[in-house]
């Protein structure tokens, strides 16, 4: 199972809205089949593993890191393809949520007199499938946030200078954190101040994820490097009603995606946006700031996973803070993570921490 959970991460960030499933298909002690769900969410694992596997699936013992679906969608049921590819036993990690499988995967196996085991290594695999599970339980999809700061917490000097805080080691692990996302998010003063491009680099010919920019009046230049490949790359605006129609229309005439967003208090409701997002599909999105876009996620409690790059350096006080102000009097009421890694990357120290 644990190979199996391995070989599901392998698509993390290019089967949305379908969830990266592993599957590992064992016979007589040796692995016949290996399987992960391709990119665009088709085909599933278990096919592809059966696949491979041919004729020695028969008898065989499958593991799976979700419940086999079984629904006719754009593809056949998955419970059907094990039952037809004549498997003696199937490990399923965890339950599908959906209620269009939910429970009637595994009903399915053993009404055709299949052995079904559950729950092994199912407290990984929620963890691996939770922007899924979250996209159907909430319609939102499960949030990282990253944040890149000085020892003391800021994440540039008075001047806005901040490239770069952390060196290129700990850059090459955004990157690959990156590629596991469906999205990368910041907030529209990130874009108007760094001028990111917000794509993957430096790991080869790999799938791009989405670029998604929170801007209630679309004040970000068009000029940029992101309106420069909104062709290239998709580039997903999220915006307020009173956003200026004019600009509205441009950014769609360069191949932008819109998407209309409640205002609360002035700013953008992250709530909203990450409802929209889930709408479209999205179950898995990197938020690389801004302050103001971080502060709002933590504030609303919507950071389920939290990356910290921590550098050898001190900015002092006139610095930029790496979280806007959150309106915190009590400690009691501050958000609460658990750390579950913290190793040095390069000179710097990234800690990883999850939702409480």
């Amino acid at each position: 199972m644990m190979l199996a959970l391995s070989l599901g991460r392998r698509g993390w960030g290019n089967t949305w809205p379908n969830p990266a499933v592993g599957c590992v298909v064992v016979r007589d002690g040796v692995i016949v089949g290996r399987g992960w769900t391709a990119p665009s969410g088709r085909p599933h694992a278990e096919p592809r593993a059966l696949a491979q596997a041919g004729d020695a699936a028969r008898g065989a013992t499958v593991y799976v890191t979700l419940e086999p679906c079984a629904h006719q969608g754009q593809t056949p049921p998955c419970a059907q393809a094990l039952i037809d590819a004549g498997v003696a036993r199937v490990v399923v990690a965890t339950q599908d949520s959906d209620d269009r499988v939910s429970g009637r995967g595994i009903a399915m196996l053993r009404a055709a007199g299949i052995t079904v085991d559950t729950g092994i290594c199912e407290d990984q695999a929620r963890d691996d499938h939770l922007g899924f599970f979250m996209r159907i339980a909430e319609g939102r999809p499960m949030v990282t946030l990253k944040l890149a700061n000085s020892f003391d917490g800021r994440i540039a000097a008075a001047t806005g200078e901040s490239q770069w805080i952390t060196q290129s080691p700990a850059r090459a692990v955004v990157h690959g954190m990156r590629a596991r996302h469906d999205a990368v998010m910041v907030g529209g003063g990130t874009a108007r101040a760094d001028d990111p491009t917000l794509t993957v680099r430096g790991m080869g010919d790999v799938p791009q994820p989405a670029r998604v920019v929170v801007s209630r009046r679309l004040d970000i230049p068009m000029t940029g490097k992101l309106a420069q490949t909104a062709g290239d790359v998709p580039l997903i605006l999220c915006h307020g009603a009173g956003a200026p129609d004019a600009l509205v229309a441009a950014w769609r005439g360069i191949g932008a995606q819109l998407y209309p967003c409640k205002v609360q208090n002035g700013q953008l409701d992250m709530a909203d946006v990450l409802q929209q997002l889930g709408s479209h599909g999205f179950t898995r999105v990197f938020s690389e700031g801004g302050s103001s876009i971080a502060a709002s996620l933590l504030q609303a409690d919507l950071v389920d996973h939290l990356v910290g790059f921590s550098a050898g350096v001190v900015i002092g006080a006139e610095g930029l803070p790496g979280i806007g102000a959150m309106g915190v009097t009590r400690l009691a009421s501050a958000p609460r993570f658990d750390l579950v890694e913290s190793r040095a990357v390069g000179p710097d120290v990234m800690h990883r921490w999850l939702r409480r």
